[in-house]
């Protein structure tokens, strides 16, 4: 295991650059050759408390490519435990790699690395991991979450993610249309997984018009069949006629290309750093005139399902209420951002700053 420390003098794209320009305390790199592991752990901000983030497992095409993004993954989580009102702070683990390279033992040898840190990060589920993978980890650690009901931990949090989406989607709704009705929308959904799925359920109850997209035919299939939903094509999305576009899947798909194309009022959907680049791509909606719904607060209701996990005696309900809060949340920086002028993300973020601002002033670092 080995920690990166920043120098004092930082290369521009340099992985100190990086770490430096996105204000991260740690960056730990974790290579077991007997399992073949290879992972990154990015603590960004722990102020609030120790920090909580899932683990992604991806088969990136570099090295960089995953630096990249757990830093800025975990950046984003400081952000969002932030703004909702929970004292963790903002962490993130990936695993390089397919995910059919896991094993008992490879998962196992993970929970070793992450219980290294000494509870300064507290993992759980994301892209291609579960709940069987998390109690593998549990097996060498007590800094995990999203453990199965049965073994009293959180379970799925997808439904939670999703119900915090759906209202963050209608807030924003009710800012551009006076309503928060959204029946008879048209509504993009791209990416049908676990979140995206439920989103879906809770789109087409209301009485939406709900388009869907997935790289894997199977989902749609599956999801088209069960609600409802016209099925279209990856490539045509962007040009397609919609009220509402909604990224459930990676990030950075709102950038130079597609921000041209899109002539929806909304975006508001699950997906981890939608903007692919905040400053300037949040302008462009901002000019242009669409709504863009702050991505790393409504889709934080997997972080208040899991956070209810690590605080001990688990109540979905209760995660459920906290959940609701992400509506006035998501309300307030959607005012802040047309009174200001400012692009809703900047505006978040301001407000996530504030709160780990203030309390730095009577807490230190975990």
């Amino acid at each position: 295991m080995v920690e990166i420390k920043t120098e004092e003098k930082v290369k521009e794209g340099s992985i100190y650059g990086q770490i430096t320009s996105l204000g991260h305390e740690q960056l730990v790199i974790c290579y077991d050759e007997p399992t073949g592991l290879k992972a990154l752990v990015g603590i960004h901000n722990t102020v609030l408390g120790p920090a909580l983030g899932g683990t992604r497992m991806w088969n990136y095409a570099s090295e960089a490519e995953a630096i990249t993004d757990v830093l800025r993954l975990s950046r984003g989580m400081t952000f969002k435990a932030a703004i909702t009102g929970l004292n963790i702070g903002g962490g993130k683990a990936v695993i390089i790699g397919d995910p059919s390279l896991k094993s008992e033992a490879y998962l196992r040898r993970f929970g070793r690395f992450i219980d290294s840190l000494g509870g300064r990060y507290i993992t759980a589920e994301d892209v291609n991991m579960s709940t069987r993978d998390m109690e593998y980890i549990s097996m060498e650690t007590d800094y995990v979450t999203g453990l199965p009901e049965v073994r009293g931990g959180g379970g799925d949090p997808s439904p939670v993610t999703a119900y915090g989406t759906y209202l963050g989607m209608k807030s924003a709704a009710k800012k551009a249309y006076g309503s928060d009705s959204l029946k008879g929308k048209k509504i993009l959904v791209q990416g049908v997984g676990q979140v995206g799925k439920h989103l879906v359920s809770h789109l087409t109850k209301e009485g939406a018009l709900v388009l869907i997209t997935d790289i894997f035919e199977d989902r749609l299939k599956a999801v088209s069949k069960e609600f409802g939903a016209t099925v279209v094509d990856p490539q045509d999305i962007y040009d397609l006629q919609m009220d509402i576009y909604a990224p459930c899947a990676l990030g950075a798909t709102v950038n130079d290309d597609t921000i041209d194309r899109l002539t929806c009022d909304i975006i508001a959907g699950a997906a981890n750093n939608q903007l692919k680049d905040e400053e300037k791509h949040g302008r462009m909606l901002l000019e242009k005139g669409i709504i863009y719904a702050p991505d790393f607060l409504i889709n934080a209701g997997g972080l208040i399902n899991v956070y209810a996990e690590f605080l001990g005696g688990y109540n979905r309900d209760l995660a459920y209420l906290e959940a609701e809060k992400i509506y006035d949340t998501c309300s307030a920086i959607l005012d802040k951002s047309s009174k200001e002028n400012i692009p809703a993300q900047e505006a978040a973020i301001a407000m996530a700053w504030h709160r780990i601002q203030s309390m730095g002033k009577v807490k230190l670092s975990y």
